[in-house]
């Protein structure tokens, strides 16, 4: 069981984590296949998303703007259509209307009272604002992939995120939904981490590549964390 007294620092992927990204990626993807007569359900989609997106991030550095544009385009050319440049744009600019699981708030501030909070995510600057808005609390520290110039799960997101807080490994606490992008690179570095499996109860794996990984505590949302590490304290 995790000993939750001896983080002085939380860090958090964003998307899936603390934002609803399949719902955002299925809500910008779904309507386009349909107007190009391609008719897949929610885990077909979420999970080609995740291959062409792994795929993209795996090569030279580019904006995840850009990555999320190479997204629509691979659905064009494996499904024989060519999207519009407002099509090829819309995954993207969706980003600005995905919404917060429910829990996601509340956590945040109940956490933020006991330690530092903190941000690893696969985004640009920009795009990230979008979401900091609907997030409601002062993140001590944002450390993005277009600041890394990488993409989780590359070690050097988490390396220089580590050292931009400049805390012993043993006192960051990584909390994240992917296993593959998250829990697994986490780990290896020796930072504990908590999976928070979003799609307890689904079929398939959804918007990220499936894979195993040994997290030190896994709960089905953020609040049962939340009020976990309260409990400790109390």
């Amino acid at each position: 069981m995790i000993d939750f007294n001896q983080y002085k620092a939380i860090t958090f992927d964003c998307y899936g984590t603390l934002i609803d990204w399949e719902t955002g990626i299925l809500t910008a993807i779904k309507p386009l296949l349909i107007n190009h007569n391609i008719n897949l359900d929610d885990n077909e989609i979420l999970e080609y998303f995740a291959e062409f997106e792994s795929e993209l991030e795996q090569g030279e550095y580019i904006q995840y703007r850009e990555v999320l544009n190479r997204v629509v385009q691979k659905f064009g050319e494996k499904f024989a259509f060519t999207p519009t440049d407002i099509e090829i744009n819309s995954l993207a600019d969706s980003i600005q209307y995905w919404q917060p699981f429910a829990d996601t708030v509340a956590a945040l501030k109940l956490l933020q009272q006991r330690s530092q909070l903190v941000i690893i995510s696969n985004v640009d600057d920009d795009l990230f604002a979008f979401s900091a808005k609907k997030l409601e609390v002062e993140f001590n520290q944002i450390i993005t992939a277009q600041q890394v110039k990488s993409y989780k799960p590359s070690l050097n997101n988490f390396r220089q995120a580590i050292a931009s807080i400049n805390l012993p490994t043993e006192q960051i606490l990584h909390v994240a939904a992917s296993v593959y992008h998250d829990i697994i690179p986490a780990k290896s570095l020796g930072l504990s981490t908590v999976w928070v499996n979003r799609r307890y109860g689904q079929q398939g794996s959804g918007a990220t590549i499936p894979s195993r990984g040994e997290p030190d505590l896994e709960v089905p949302d953020l609040k049962t964390l939340a009020s976990g590490l309260s409990n400790s304290f109390s």
